[in-house]
């Protein structure tokens, strides 16, 4: 009843300037969809909610660090951003209780199909050179199944998965607010995206 979010949202994805200007210039292309097995919240096209600091950021880790790059990705050479407004449609949105039931009934499901077929259950994991899960091989396969039952059984599909992350450090000592916190949205159905653009750079009015 209420996974139908009633606002348009803007994304920020992290790329090559050569993609983010070809996306832009053509108004019939999309970003390429992730289909890593360690994707956060599944397949799709992703993008950082209200954050192109944090795409741009990103993007610049992908330039120094291309063995973390996605398969077949185009290498970062000049680190850019696309903007894009976007209707999430129906949300798989984490940040509210019967989505993350669906989650767990999700679970529950992956892992008794597991047992029975004897294979083993995924596993997140802590990526090299850091202490945090940034390889979610459980939480992809878990979000994975959901849109899977949805297909068997016949109910809708979800055309977007909206998570929150808390990741980083604590921004002071004692705090519970953490420097890389963040809201990423997964983009299954193409046609939520509105449109694309350029991000504007803020206006220092002081200054002119």
């Amino acid at each position: 009843m209420y996974s139908t979010l009633p606002h348009f949202v803007l994304g920020f994805h992290g790329c090559d300037k050569s993609v983010a200007d070809e996306i832009i210039s053509h108004s019939n292309k999309h970003l390429e969809q992730s289909t890593n097995e360690y994707d956060w919240l599944g397949h799709g096209i992703y993008f950082w909610e209200n954050n192109p600091a944090r795409a741009l950021e990103y993007a610049t880790f992908l330039k120094n660090h291309p063995e973390r790059s996605s398969k077949g990705k185009k290498p970062i050479i000049t680190p850019a951003v696309v903007g894009a407004v976007i209707d999430l449609g129906y949300c798989l949105n984490l940040l509210e209780s019967h989505s993350l039931d669906v989650v767990k009934q999700s679970y529950k499901i992956l892992k008794d199909f597991c047992k029975s077929s004897e294979s083993e259950m995924p596993e997140n994991l802590v990526a090299k050179g850091s202490n945090e899960l940034l390889r979610r091989n459980l939480d992809c396969a878990v979000i994975e199944e959901v849109h899977t039952f949805n297909k068997g059984s016949g109910r809708p599909a979800y055309d977007s998965v909206r998570g929150m992350f808390i990741e980083g450090k604590p921004i002071y000592k004692g705090a519970g607010i953490y420097d890389k916190s963040h809201i990423q949205i997964c983009i299954r159905e193409q046609n939520c995206i509105k449109g694309y653009f350029h991000p504007r750079r803020l206006i220092d009015y002081a200054s002119i």
